[in-house]
């Protein structure tokens, strides 16, 4: 009995150490993330000052108070001016879209979740709910290595032609940002905070040079095989954050009497604020059979998904269940960065065959809107180009 216990556990260990598990979760993951992230920093361009810089009504004398009380994490407390606060706004939206292209994944999945803790951190009262999802998986991401697929850096990687160039570039203005903030007391955060960044510097660096001299010794496999364990840890970590997201929720419901009678789906779609489409929402309010089958499905589904991981079909179903669930909460509601936020973590549990299938689908609708995209110009073209094109080649 022993035997077979040992040889699986040999086997569950090597394939831990020897892989990173789920590069399609983790790729989705990412690309939902920072999808999300950039298209509220776009809608709340113009009211960016308002919401975390200089006009906003939570002062700087406010925000020095608190982050002194809970030693929160953020950039923008180095400097009250007008220009550092545009400099770290533009800089979170730059690495939202290299993060979203999967350019330099490890390098800007740290530049991302700085960007993110710097302006929630600053204005903690700015969210609804989904900021709360988006902090936490943007510290998990640092840990994953999110760009095995659908990324440049795997197009980099397969490639292989090009020395690498912007590697030792961003690693030398990073550490000399993060040396001035330590040197003047400005990293913030607790002690741990300057050692995490610390780490991931030097970390990235080790990565580097063994990379770079000795792609095929015994310590770039030990690199490996650390970046794989954190990678596993961090993916078990976001599956069980989202198991814990959902249970807590449905739970909390179950002993809430507004859900019991109906109520707490009711009153919101009688609100003006919640309420972009108000016939929409009438129609469904005044409905007590779907106002009884959305509340009741909606605690079935969040109690019960948490359990249904052991059986494949069962989790794929409610894992639909829940994505149109957040599709419906971003129509009837307005809350569509929240929900976003939500069906990204929920996309950790998506089928490989099924992302697969997706990434086919999506390169072929590039592939051909590129090609109509390249003989637009030669149906436009002038008879005289036309031949001139014929002759040349």
């Amino acid at each position: 009995m022993t035997r077979p216990l040992d040889r699986g556990l040999a086997a569950a260990l090597q394939r831990v150490t020897s892989t990173a598990l789920g590069p399609y979760q983790s790729a989705i993951v990412r690309i939902g993330f920072s999808l999300t992230w950039l298209l509220f920093l776009l809608r709340e361009f113009p009211h960016r000052r308002e919401l975390y810089g200089p006009d906003g009504p939570w002062g700087w004398d406010m925000a020095q108070q608190l982050i002194a009380e809970n030693h929160a994490f953020t950039t923008l407390m180095w400097s009250d001016s007008a220009l550092w606060f545009e400099a770290v706004y533009a800089v979170a939206v730059l690495s939202s879209v290299l993060l979203l292209l999967g350019w330099r994944t490890r390098t800007m999945s740290v530049v991302f979740m700085v960007g993110v803790l710097s302006l929630q951190n600053r204005s903690i009262f700015m969210g609804d709910g989904g900021d709360n999802v988006i902090h936490l998986m943007a510290i998990y991401l640092v840990f994953t290595r999110c760009g095995q697929v659908w990324s440049a850096d795997a197009r980099r990687a397969r490639r292989r032609t090009e020395p690498d160039r912007w590697g030792p570039v961003l690693w030398t203005l990073l550490g000399l940002l993060l040396l001035v903030g330590t040197l003047t007391h400005r990293v913030g955060g607790e002690w741990w905070t300057a050692l995490l960044l610390w780490g991931l510097w030097v970390c990235q660096g080790v990565w580097w040079a063994v990379n770079r001299h000795a792609p095929d010794s015994e310590h770039r496999t030990l690199l490996d095989v650390l970046a794989n364990l954190a990678h596993n840890a961090a993916l078990v970590v976001i599956m069980a954050e989202v198991c814990l997201i959902y249970a807590t929720a449905g739970w909390y419901k179950i002993q809430g009497s507004r859900w019991q009678d109906g109520s707490a789906l009711y009153y919101p779609l009688k609100l003006d604020y919640f309420t972009p489409w108000p016939a929409l929402s009438d129609l469904l309010a005044n409905s007590g059979l779907v106002v009884m089958v959305l509340t009741y499905g909606t605690v079935l589904v969040q109690v019960a998904f948490p359990f249904t991981l052991f059986n494949r079909k069962v989790k794929n179903v409610l894992l639909v269940a829940m994505m149109l669930e957040h599709a419906g909460i971003a129509l009837l509601l307005g809350l569509p960065f929240f929900s976003l936020a939500m069906i990204a973590a929920d996309a950790v549990f998506l089928p490989t065959s099924f992302l697969r299938r997706l990434g086919g689908w999506v390169a072929g609708a590039r592939d051909r809107v590129l090609r109509r995209a390249v003989r637009i110009p030669e149906q436009r073209a002038t008879p005289e180009e036309q031949a001139t094109r014929t002759l040349v080649g």
